[in-house]
């Protein structure tokens, strides 16, 4: 299903510059790759192998698949930006295949011109040679404790199953189904499975059609009806039903042997047990968000947030993951939201992109974060236009809280006039702030220059980054007063590297976690980001570059990012018992309620802060000024 690229290089190009491992190809390989990348187009449900389809690189621009291997178990589910390459996982999983699991686009590399990067590129190369063995270990983790989409129906379905004849009258069938309470039937005859009736059937072609209840079932049943055999997945199950818009699904036992094709049925699934078995998987939550009418519906749809994150923790799914998922809901929600207003509102007056800022554009919040979101507007904004936009912040800002987004105390939220305004009005922010950094504008580049649009046009929101890039790169001065701000608070440690905690009041014991530890470091490598020009927002995005770029040394990238990935592992596994004994989550900490290795672990990331806290006094002193 290749097609010509639909895309120019230019936007394939700026699709491709921020994903690993792109951004670290020279300009002219990535410009050259964007001229013979293809685009290719799948169908949800549609399967592809290694042998049906060219074989090389696919990125995925749009939609979702699933990897599974020869007996259809998942392997790994790939969204926007990732990839994979299907003649290289053979290699340890020869049965491998993609299933997309939405309409989706995919931008293909042909095997040649993929093959000639990961000779030209080493780190290009061992990128891809490291992704295929963390993938399949990932996936063999992921067999051993699975989701609830990737289990077996056996461990789902309800195994009563409740048969009758073709002949029996359909009042008889009534009462039957009444008596035990169920909500379908099958029929069978000679121990084959020839029919099935629900109670939907039962009001739409019988009491709606004025059909005699003494009419046999067999005029009303569904005949030779779909099922699933048993070693079939959750997933499996949910997809053939959506498909076949079916809400009852039989389950049967394949034939052994020679035994024919006598299939035995086992059980029944329906839509509920689906929708309870589905409630932790995110992308079907993500769906689900987007179906819905109301911004009430929308609150209750997210209130299990919750209880996700105490099974993800439970099921040792890791932090950085974990902040990537609740971003995901948040932005599904936000962009529900949107919608919502347009619909009463009417379409836009001028282009518009919903920002979200700070920990939230960083996809690293936990529960308790608040709102700190903006809009930026087209320049072709006139004050004609102004009352739209505020009606829209005022919609999405309060149905946000109504979700559980607690509005932002500091007012950093679209529905302030200062955060809600054309692009050339969010320059002027910018140029003021790093050519005044005051405190106050310090703790506003510390929100506002961590951005990403969450709805509307990229462009717009990639114009504001680019300029933020180009005031900060060369200001020596602007530099010196972020790094003021990452040395005032200093990790929680002694002299002698005893850990420092309150010692009176609610938090008595404790420490936070988030202002001593996990503050500093993201401010930290901020400050090394604009000093250098790094595009990328993610903490973890942001030292990779730096390391490739050679702004920071392997060494120190990767001590911060170990550091950085110990403290938010954990402030989740703390929110997660915090919730678990009905608590608020917060981020407050008592070191000797930690395992010992994990009190060493932590003082150790303290100290690796302090020290880097040092590099940074030596290295923007000249700022300084001393």
């Amino acid at each position: 299903m290749t097609s010509n690229v639909l895309t120019t290089p230019v936007t394939v190009t700026a699709f491709l510059q921020p994903l690993m491992p792109f951004n670290i190809l020279p300009k002219d390989d990535l410009q050259t790759l964007a001229q013979v990348i293809e685009l290719e187009r799948f169908s949800k449900g549609q399967q592809l192998t290694r042998h049906d389809h060219p074989e090389g690189l696919r990125i995925i621009h749009s939609g979702a698949a699933d990897l599974r291997n020869s007996q259809g178990q998942l392997l790994d589910r790939l969204g926007e930006g990732e990839s994979f390459n299907l003649a290289g996982l053979a290699g340890e999983e020869p049965g491998i295949h993609a299933i997309f699991i939405e309409d989706t686009q995919v931008f293909f590399i042909s095997s040649d011109h993929y093959q000639m990067l990961r000779n030209k590129h080493r780190p290009f190369d061992r990128f891809f040679h490291g992704q295929r063995s963390r993938r399949l270990n990932r996936a063999l983790r992921d067999m051993t404790n699975p989701s609830a989409l990737s289990r077996p129906v056996t461990t789902l379905m309800n195994p009563g199953v409740f048969t009758v004849p073709p002949d029996i009258s359909i009042q008889a069938l009534a009462r039957q189904m009444t008596e035990k309470n169920i909500s379908s039937a099958l029929i069978t005859e000679n121990d084959e499975l020839t029919g099935i009736v629900t109670d939907r059937d039962l009001r739409s072609r019988v009491l709606a059609a004025g059909l005699s209840p003494e009419s046999p079932v067999s005029d009303i049943m569904s005949k030779a009806p779909v099922g699933v055999p048993e070693i079939a997945s959750h997933f499996d199950a949910l997809l053939l039903m959506t498909r076949n818009n079916i809400h009852h699904l039989p389950v049967f036992r394949l034939p052994a042997g020679d035994a024919g094709n006598s299939k035995k049925i086992t059980g029944m699934i329906t839509t509920s047990d689906l929708m309870r078995a589905k409630q932790d998987d995110p992308l079907y939550l993500v769906q689900h968000i987007a179906r819905q009418p109301s911004p009430e519906t929308l609150a209750e749809a997210v209130e299990q947030r919750p209880q996700l994150v105490i099974q993800w923790v439970n099921a040792g799914l890791p932090a950085n993951k974990i902040t990537r998922l609740l971003s995901v809901i948040c932005d599904a929600v936000t962009r529900r939201l949107i919608e919502l207003a347009i619909e009463e509102l009417g379409p836009a007056p001028v282009p518009f992109t919903w920002l979200a800022f700070g920990s939230q554009a960083r996809e690293e919040s936990l529960l308790n974060a608040d709102q700190d979101n903006g809009l930026l507007i087209s320049d072709a904004c006139g004050e004609a236009h102004r009352p739209w936009f505020e009606t829209l912040a005022r919609f999405v800002c309060d149905g946000l809280n109504a979700c559980g987004y607690q509005y932002c105390p500091g007012n950093i939220m679209a529905t302030n006039p200062s955060w809600c305004q054309p692009l050339h009005h969010w320059k002027k922010h910018v140029d003021h702030w790093v050519a005044s950094p005051t405190p106050e504008a310090v703790m506003r580049v510390g929100i506002f220059f961590d951005l990403r649009a969450v709805y509307g046009p990229e462009t717009l929101c990639r114009q504001l980054q680019h300029h933020m890039l180009a005031q900060t790169r060369e200001n020596t001065i602007f530099q010196a007063a972020l790094a003021a701000n990452v040395l005032a608070t200093a990790p929680p440690l002694s002299f002698f590297r005893q850990f420092v905690v309150e010692r009176n009041g609610e938090h008595k014991h404790q420490l936070d976690l988030k202002k001593r530890g996990v503050a500093p470091l993201v401010d930290m490598v901020r400050l090394h980001a604009l000093a250098n020009g790094i595009p990328d927002i993610s903490t973890t995005s942001r030292l990779a570059a730096l390391e490739t770029n050679q702004c920071l040394t392997r060494t120190d990238s990767r001590n911060l990012a170990d550091a950085f990935a110990f403290m938010m592992q954990v402030r989740v596994n703390q929110q997660a018992t915090q919730l678990k004994l009905g608590g608020m989550p917060d981020n407050h900490c008592n070191p000797d309620e930690l395992p010992a290795l994990s009190r060493q672990q932590l003082r150790h990331a303290f100290a690796l802060i302090h020290d880097s806290q040092a590099s940074v006094k030596l290295r923007y002193r000249q700022g300084m000024g001393n």
